[in-house]
């Protein structure tokens, strides 16, 4: 290989290092959030209830011994109005049918509460701090702070991530093979030498 392409090689590997190193002065402290939610949201059904409520056992899990979704739903917002001294605005009920219980969570709060299907018992009301973690982890946070509808900032920063990891990967590796080719190249170089 001629001086003049290695020149060339070792001008793209300086490139790619400059990219990788801006790259990660932007993006270091987004990254690490990531991680650490991420590794969070990987053990959030395992924390014993730490982060994610434990699922709570109704009286049975015949479905036509259930009282109706809509009366549930009327339960569930009374005991939040209750116990929370604010007005519950219904996010999502997560029917368990194998448990006996029906999860409900609320677009104004990260509570979670969950009743037995058939009594419309109350079975535990506590915070869902997997639901905060999951909207740091994707952004959602800041829409939620800000009350922008339709996820607006969550698009921006999911897309502006996901170009930066795709970056930082491409630039990476490059630093990674670049060096290794030119080594390999100048072998080769030698060896040519070495046989004349």
């Amino acid at each position: 290989m001629n001086k003049i392409k290695l020149q060339d090689k070792a001008r793209h590997i300086r490139y790619f290092r400059k990219v990788h190193r801006i790259s990660a002065s932007l993006f270091f402290a987004f990254f690490f959030i990531i991680a650490i939610s991420g590794t969070l949201l990987g053990w959030k059904k395992n924390s014993n209830g730490f982060l994610l409520p434990e699922t709570q056992i109704g009286t049975t899990t015949d479905l036509k011994q259930w009282i109706s979704l809509d009366s549930l739903q009327n339960i569930a917002l009374g005991r939040y109005n209750e116990i929370y001294y604010e007005k519950g605005i219904m996010d999502r009920m997560e029917v368990r049918p194998d448990a006996g219980i029906i999860k409900f969570t609320f677009k104004n709060s990260y509570h979670e509460m969950q009743l037995d299907g058939a009594t419309g018992l109350l079975l535990g009301h506590e915070t869902r701090k997997s639901d905060l973690i999951e909207n740091i982890h994707d952004g959602t946070i800041v829409d939620r702070i800000f009350g922008w509808s339709g996820g607006t900032f969550k698009v921006f920063y999911t897309t502006l991530m996901g170009v930066g990891l795709f970056i930082f990967t491409l630039t990476g590796y490059w630093l990674w093979s670049g060096p290794r080719r030119i080594k390999r190249n100048i072998k080769i170089k030698k060896e040519d030498v070495v046989e004349l």
